[in-house]
C-alpha cells in the first residue's frame, strides 16, 4: 500500500533533494528515518528534484510498504527523529498507483530578493542592493506565458526528453523590502527558475530590454538567457495533485 509524504525543509545542509553518492540529501536523511522506524527498508520518490540550497515550504513525495501504518503515531516519531531541518506535517493513504511526481498537475515556486542587509535573512533571500524596475519585470511575466520550449535557461547537460513547460502564472509581488517572484507551471526544467530570475534582474537593472526576452526564448541557447541566481532564495512552495489520487477503496 502507498502512502504520501508532505513536508518542508531547510535546504542549506543539503546537496538536494536526490541521493547523492558522496553528499548528503533530504531524500537520504527521510529514507534512513523511515526505515529505522518501520523496521524495513524504505525508498521514497519525491516530486521533484530541487537542488543544493534551495528550500521546500511543501513537498511531496511517497512511499509503498505491506502492511497498515499509524500515520499519527509515525508522524509524532518522525519528527523527533529527524534533524531539525526537516519536518513532516501530514502522511496519508492513496491510491497505490499514485504517483508524487509523475500526478503532480502543478508545481510553484517562489523566489526572494532583498534590498537591504538583513541578518535575518541573510541565508534565505539574495540580497540585490540596486534598484530594480518591478514594472519591466512584471512586463517580462507577460512574455514567458507565451512561449512552452524555455531550452535557454535549462541547464545544459540534461538527460529530458523535452523543453516544453506549460507556465501558468509568473509575476512579482513587492513585500516591503523584499521581492518575490512567483511562478507555477505543470513542470520545470533544471536550474529553470534561477536562469529566469537572473534574466529578470538584468530587465530590471536596465542591462537588457525586454523585448530582448522574446529573442532569448527563442534561441533556445543558455547562453543567451541571463545569470543563475543563488539558491538559497529559491522555495518550492505548493504542489497540486488531482483529488483522484485520495480515493481509496
Amino acid at each position: 500500500m502507498r502512502y504520501f509524504i508532505e513536508l518542508s525543509y531547510n535546504g542549506k545542509a543539503y546537496h538536494g533533494w536526490q541521493n547523492q553518492p558522496n553528499a548528503i540529501s533530504v531524500q537520504q536523511v527521510i529514507e534512513h528515518a523511515l526505515s529505522t522506524l518501520l523496521r524495513t527498508s524504505i525508498r521514497i520518490m519525491g516530486a521533484g528534484r530541487t537542488d543544493a540550497g534551495v528550500h521546500a515550504s511543501q513537498m511531496y513525495a511517497h512511499f509503498d510498504v505491506d502492511e497498515p501504518v499509524d500515520v499519527e503515531i509515525l508522524i509524532f516519531k518522525i519528527n523527533w527523529f529527524l534533524p531539525h531541518d526537516i519536518a513532516i506535517h501530514r502522511i496519508f493513504r492513496v491510491k497505490d498507483k499514485a504517483h508524487a511526481r509523475f500526478n503532480a498537475l502543478s508545481r510553484t515556486y517562489n523566489y526572494r530578493i532583498s534590498n537591504t542587509k538583513n541578518v535575518f535573512t541573510h541565508d534565505f533571500a539574495y540580497k540585490i542592493h540596486l534598484s530594480l524596475d518591478l514594472d519591466k519585470m512584471n512586463e517580462a511575466c507577460t512574455i514567458l506565458l507565451q512561449y512552452k520550449d524555455f531550452q535557454c535557461f535549462s541547464k545544459s547537460n540534461t538527460d529530458v526528453k523535452t523543453y516544453y513547460c506549460d507556465i501558468k502564472e509568473a509575476r512579482w509581488v513587492l513585500n516591503g523590502t523584499e521581492l518575490t517572484f512567483i511562478i507555477t507551471a505543470d513542470r520545470f526544467l533544471r536550474n529553470m527558475v534561477r536562469a529566469i530570475v537572473g534574466t529578470m534582474v538584468n530587465i530590471g537593472l536596465g542591462k537588457m530590454e525586454v523585448a530582448q526576452l522574446h529573442d532569448i526564448i527563442k534561441s533556445k541557447n543558455r547562453g543567451e538567457a541571463g545569470f543563475s541566481v543563488p539558491a538559497q532564495g529559491l522555495y518550492l512552495t505548493n504542489i497540486q495533485y488531482p483529488n483522484t489520487i485520495y480515493n481509496v477503496e
